[in-house]
């Protein structure tokens, strides 16, 4: 790859972790970043990822070849009005942004078209900022490229290049495939979770037995629902209609299955839970997708006293992190006693192997 000069609108979580994994793939990029958070800059320089920065998005921006939009997406508005100016017709311009529609809007009412290339790349943290950006976070993970008909193939064929350098898996489709299909596997699910929680929570009783007891299954079901309010907020107000489209499907479903429930069907009933479980066992294993996955596994343990701590001990000494540790109560859908999750892949592969080794019997779900 020919030496590259890359800008940076925003250095959080995402756009730390591009411009980390592009630097570790190919040290003679030279990195421009601008972010309203100076000491996010100073870190970038410190560590060695930018090369030059900027309090301001000026003039040094129009020595990139590319420049990734990493700002929230209410803001990339204002940003590209600003930006325009400096752009030359040669740099392709790029975004993180989950909802594609409307940024495509936006670039056609700025004339700039022809040298845009929607991205998507789908990874992501409850943490975030430049702080817990790292370079493995879009390794093997779906990066949705969304170029407008009239982009050349060779300006998206260099970026699809980009892309796979940075350990990622690029994949093209339109902005409206795009916002339809991340609608269906990502943006419904976090409301349905959303709504699941809040439902349990409007009809627990005052002394919370449904909360104590939700630890299990139902903790796992919902997990997504712990995910940032305001980058929801504004994936709704976005991708609004094929959001509200797909939860009319959804509720029109859900009025079929309370239908069937009162005539005690017995035959819809196992029909309709016999191909959700076929299907979704077809599902390929992959940490790509819109909806991160969970890294954690369950083991037996015996109830005394230091068993635990054991375990937490063993696994910090062999420098493996551990996100959460707990024992798991209600084991209606799931084995073990004692559930253990990590930040990485890497991590519960080594754990395992240490664990397994010292005799406990490891449960993990598919």
């Amino acid at each position: 790859m020919k030496q590259l000069t890359l800008g940076f609108i925003g250095l959080g979580l995402i756009g730390g972790s591009i411009a980390k994994a592009l630097k570790a793939a190919c040290p003679e990029i030279s990195i421009i970043a601008y972010d309203i958070n100076g000491s996010t800059l100073a870190l970038a320089m410190e560590e060695g990822i930018a090369d030059r920065i900027s309090s301001s998005i000026d003039a040094s921006f129009s020595a990139c070849d590319y420049i990734f939009l990493c700002a929230p997406v209410s803001k990339n508005d204002e940003n590209l009005k600003v930006l325009k100016q400096f752009l030359t017709p040669s740099c392709t311009l790029t975004d993180v942004g989950s909802v594609k529609g409307d940024i495509h809007r936006h670039i056609e009412e700025a004339g700039l078209s022809g040298q845009f290339i929607g991205g998507h790349p789908m990874a992501g943290s409850e943490r975030f900022g430049y702080i817990n950006s790292k370079a493995i976070l879009l390794e093997n993970a779906y990066y949705i490229l969304t170029p407008p008909p009239c982009v050349s193939e060779k300006r998206v064929e260099d970026f699809r290049q980009l892309v796979t350098a940075m350990g990622a898996i690029p994949l093209v489709l339109n902005d409206e495939q795009h916002d339809y299909v991340t609608a269906a596997v990502s943006h419904l699910p976090h409301i349905i979770a959303s709504s699941l929680v809040n439902l349990v929570k409007d009809s627990d009783s005052k002394d919370g037995i449904m909360k104590m007891i939700a630890a299990g299954g139902f903790k796992d079901i919902t997990r997504i629902a712990s995910s940032s309010p305001d980058m929801w907020q504004q994936i709704c107000l976005t991708n609004t209609g094929n959001i509200a489209s797909l939860l009319e499907d959804y509720v029109e479903a859900l009025i079929r299955i309370k239908e069937q429930l009162y005539k005690k069907d017995a035959q819809f009933l196992y029909r309709f839970f016999d191909e959700a479980r076929i299907y979704r066992d077809s599902f390929i294993e992959t940490s790509s997708g819109p909806i991160k996955k969970s890294y954690s596994l369950t083991i037996d343990i015996a109830d005394e006293a230091g068993a635990l701590a054991s375990i937490a001990t063993m696994l910090a000494l062999n420098n493996i992190s551990i996100k959460n540790i707990g024992i798991v109560h209600n084991r209606e859908l799931e084995e073990g006693a004692l559930r253990i999750e990590f930040y990485e892949e890497a991590a519960i592969q080594t754990a395992r192997e240490i664990l397994k080794s010292r005799g406990y019997v490891i449960y993990e779900k598919k």
